[in-house]
């Protein structure tokens, strides 16, 4: 099973930091915050994955290289510009799945997220949603931050996603961790620029999305100042020197 990871975006809001390098590549406790992921996803037992990028792209594969480092073997979707979520797994279907048509599932994380969530608990979610007659999606849903505090999405007890505020169910917000079957992305012409949201709204709404949630340690680094936040509890945890003011 194949796992892919956006690194695509611009990162406006991280401006300054963002003018001369990619996002993902902004150090945290000593290493970049998609080497975080790319070293939990091996250890979860997702090998294969692929990065797609635009935005300063080839800084990231000069950083990264094929990944035999962190135990993994790392594959490039480059982008001219920057597709969005859904246009950008289309363009990445075919290292994705030698056969997108049939419905394999793989797992999509955002390379600008960090988080202590145990990718190896998605095996069995993975394992249960290949072969379903329609494709579907599965999401981790974290407690709402507080610059998103109406949540994305409401978590029923049975593990169906419904509308956020329906009744007898808690919102939350996805925690740009999923499980997707390539079918939902095959009808997309590859080149295109096509957002998520309509995707998810249209497979809550099907009851096609189903969801988790996950209390630990989730950090969504949108600003420099929770990446500065972050890498000093990383580095208070790890007893890594701090980084010299520049």
């Amino acid at each position: 099973m194949k796992a892919m990871i956006f690194a695509a975006g611009r990162g406006d809001r991280m401006r300054p930091l963002t003018d001369a390098c990619p996002k993902p590549l902004l150090p945290a406790g000593g290493k970049p915050l998609i080497v975080w992921q790319i070293e939990a996803l091996a250890r979860a037992g997702f090998t294969d994955i692929v990065i797609n990028h635009a935005w300063l792209g080839q800084q990231i594969e000069d950083a990264l290289g094929d990944g035999s480092r962190f135990g993994a073997r790392l594959a490039y979707s480059a982008e001219a510009s920057a597709l969005e979520t859904a246009g950008g797994i289309a363009r990445a279907l075919p290292l994705l799945s030698a056969a997108p048509a049939r419905g394999d599932i793989f797992l999509a994380v955002s390379g600008d997220i960090f988080t202590d969530f145990d990718y190896r608990a998605l095996l069995p979610r993975a394992r249960a949603m290949a072969g379903a007659p329609e494709p579907r999606m599965h999401l981790v849903m974290v407690p709402n931050p507080p610059f998103h505090p109406g949540g994305d999405f409401a978590l029923g007890a049975d593990g169906v996603l419904h509308p956020a505020g329906a009744p007898g169910a808690p919102s939350l917000t996805f925690g740009n961790i999923g499980l997707y079957d390539t079918r939902l992305f095959t009808a997309i012409e590859p080149g295109r620029k096509v957002a998520m949201t309509p995707y998810y709204r249209a497979a809550v709404a099907a009851g096609l999305a189903s969801g988790e949630r996950f209390d630990g340690a989730w950090e969504n680094v949108g600003t420099p100042a929770q990446l500065a936040s972050l890498d000093a509890a990383l580095r208070a945890a790890t007893g890594a020197a701090p980084v010299p003011p520049r």
